[in-house]
């Protein structure tokens, strides 16, 4: 079985997207867990709660990597979690298979479509946040709160979110969450 998440109600067939990769796919998982995070962006999120203009594609945010092959997801800022999927809802949708052989995107337990992908049932998720919770307290992915994050890892996070920012000139989107996300980026 192939997941895919979506804030969208009613999809019959995943369309391909431009994502962060740069190639049009439908993005897919074989781990229900995995797709969970796709439920919210939390630069759409912030931008459009805190009311910035916006006209083009938003910036994803994937905080997350993989350790002892499930889902590690990080909160790169304290509250992370609670902000960014704390009464999201949405949906996952299942496809049995793939109209050609999946495409590897160089993500675990991932699967890539460049054609239309018929869907063959759906879940309503009220509360991302629960639900990533939940998959949690199963085992199924981990989660590292802010406060429990190294010295190392938070220095990693400054760097990284620096470089981050001085690269997105394009997406002022992205520009406006990192600097309210990470004050010293106003530092100088």
């Amino acid at each position: 079985m192939y997941y895919h998440a979506s804030p969208t109600p009613g999809i019959t067939v995943l369309e391909p997207r431009r994502s962060n990769h740069g190639v049009p796919l439908v993005y897919f998982s074989t781990k229900r867990e995995n797709v969970l995070v796709y439920l919210s962006n939390a630069v759409e999120k912030f931008c459009r709660e805190a009311g910035f203009p916006h006209a083009g594609p938003w910036t994803k945010w994937g905080p997350y990597g993989f350790r002892d092959g499930i889902l590690l997801l990080e909160e790169y800022y304290p509250d992370a979690l609670e902000d960014t999927y704390r009464g999201v809802s949405g949906y996952i949708y299942r496809a049995a298979a793939l109209p050609e052989a999946p495409q590897e995107i160089g993500i675990p337990d991932a699967a890539g479509s460049a054609h239309p992908v018929p869907v063959d049932g759906a879940e309503f998720v009220p509360d991302a946040l629960e639900a990533i919770l939940a998959a949690e307290r199963a085992g199924l992915l981990a989660l590292t709160r802010y406060g429990e994050l190294t010295e190392q890892k938070r220095a990693w996070i400054r760097r990284t979110m620096r470089e981050e920012y001085d690269g997105a000139g394009d997406h002022p989107e992205y520009r406006y969450f990192l600097k309210d996300k990470f004050s010293f980026l106003s530092e100088g």
